[in-house]
């Protein structure tokens, strides 16, 4: 018996993906122009995707053939449309200090730090630029008083955790960032900074040297589910393969799983055009670095420096909108845009008339319990999905995770993956969104200069 499953949209993003604009050695892959059999299929090709693929490899090396599709470009999408930090410690979006319970906490900084030793590892084997990936860490600051709480908070959660952390002045935070917006920060070290664009296509050129079949702009339209066998079609091939992993995030309710559970949010960035010398002279500090608000909802902050010819740029990234349709609007991001110049203008105004050159939006996907969308959904169909909020890290880890339940059927990680709840039911429209974007103003609002 076959049961048909037919996507009924695509996700739209709005603006360029800037990381991917910048980078200059793009890796360019195939479409899907002819049907294929192979025995593994992961639909999605971004950081759950590259996990899933490289866990497979690891675990059946050439024995079986593996492809990857990807509905846009390489990191076109949401791979290429993060901030570029791969994060290890705590960080809860719906708690005011990043914070959970201590329990929680410590299996996740396990399970996180997990995922970023297997991108660590994809970066060695495959010779990335550190530019591309460093384990560089990370500062929290703080300009507010409010924000000087939640470091304090953060800061005996932490060492609760047992984990090492560097308060910081504002002396020392100018002298790191060349600029004197931030007065208290919180410096940990093991977290990655990566160019997501640059990671992502040169990790999927090493997939393709290792055997992997990759293919982009090559959306899934329909899934024919067998008894032995299933069937993706694509508008211009078919793949069948014995095993699915669905590695595409929030787009996971588009093929009908998950329903009412699932929160589409978009967080919108700016990126300014590269930098003259007497601009960087200006700014000073030291050459990239990567600045978290200490409030939730306030702006996380990157430097980068040059590599092969992208410039050294700031990337501002603040603003989020509930958009349930998986589409934001022009409007979404021209008000993203306005705050993002007032933020910008408030740090760096040494930077007065450097004009940012690239703007886009980028989905998250959440669950109101912070619960991942995961599991065998149908049979030898498995959901990597639903990263709330990091995307990279755990999208990472939800990738590694199915493989070892879809082969393995259980590890000691595993088992520490899945101890969590089901995604709790959402509110009914139009009271979710109505509800969810005024809470959203209410505490981007609260956050005052931290936005």
């Amino acid at each position: 018996m076959v049961k048909t499953i037919k996507t009924k949209r695509l996700p739209k993003d709005p603006g360029p993906a800037g990381w991917n604009e910048i980078y200059r050695d793009k890796s360019s892959f195939p479409a899907l122009d002819k049907d294929i059999e192979v025995d593994w299929v992961i639909v999605g090709g971004g950081f759950a995707g590259l996990g899933a693929a490289k866990r497979l490899l690891q675990l059946l090396g050439s024995k079986e053939r593996i492809a990857v599709v990807e509905a846009r470009g390489i990191a076109q999408g949401p791979a290429g449309r993060n901030s570029g930090f791969m994060l290890d410690l705590p960080h809860e979006l719906n708690s005011d200090t990043y914070a959970g319970s201590k329990e929680q906490d410590l299996r996740q900084i396990r399970l996180n730090r997990e995922a970023i030793n297997l991108a660590e590892s994809i970066a060695t084997q495959y010779g990335m630029d550190k530019a591309l990936f460093s384990r560089s860490g990370k500062i929290t600051a703080s300009a507010t008083q409010r924000g000087y709480r939640s470091i304090e908070t953060y800061a005996k959660h932490l060492t609760a955790l047992n984990e090492p952390f560097e308060l910081l002045g504002a002396s020392e935070l100018k002298d790191l960032l060349g600029i004197d917006f931030y007065t208290q920060g919180l410096r940990t070290d093991k977290t990655a900074m990566i160019q997501p664009a640059g990671y992502v296509h040169s990790a999927y050129q090493g997939l393709v040297s290792e055997g992997v079949q990759v293919y982009e702009c090559s959306p899934v339209q329909e899934m024919l589910l067998g008894d032995s066998v299933h069937t993706l079609k694509c508008a211009n091939g078919n793949i069948k393969a014995k095993n699915v992993i669905m590695a595409v995030n929030g787009h996971i309710q588009s093929f009908g799983f998950f329903k009412q559970s699932l929160l589409h949010i978009f967080t919108y960035s700016s990126m300014t055009r590269a930098l003259k010398p007497h601009e960087l002279k200006a700014l000073g500090g030291i050459d990239n670095w990567g600045v978290l608000p200490a409030d939730p909802m306030g702006s996380t902050i990157r430097k980068i420096s040059d590599h092969a010819g992208s410039g050294h740029r700031v990337i501002v990234r603040n603003h989020a909108t509930l958009n349930q349709s998986m589409e934001a609007s022009d409007g979404n991001l021209k008000d993203a845009a306005r705050l993002q110049d007032r933020s910008f203008a408030r740090r760096f105004p040494m930077l007065d008339g450097v004009e940012m050159e690239y703007r886009w939006g980028g989905r998250l996907c959440l669950t109101y319990n912070s619960v991942p969308a995961f599991g065998e959904i149908e049979k030898r169909v498995w959901s990597a999905c639903c990263q709330n909020g990091l995307g990279t890290v755990k999208g990472m880890l939800s990738g590694m995770m199915a493989v070892e339940q879809a082969v393995l059927g259980q590890s000691e990680l595993l088992s520490e993956f899945l101890k969590h709840q089901q995604p709790k039911r959402l509110p009914p429209e139009p009271f979710l969104s109505v509800g969810a974007n005024a809470t959203l103003r209410w505490k981007e609002w609260l956050s005052g200069i931290e936005l």
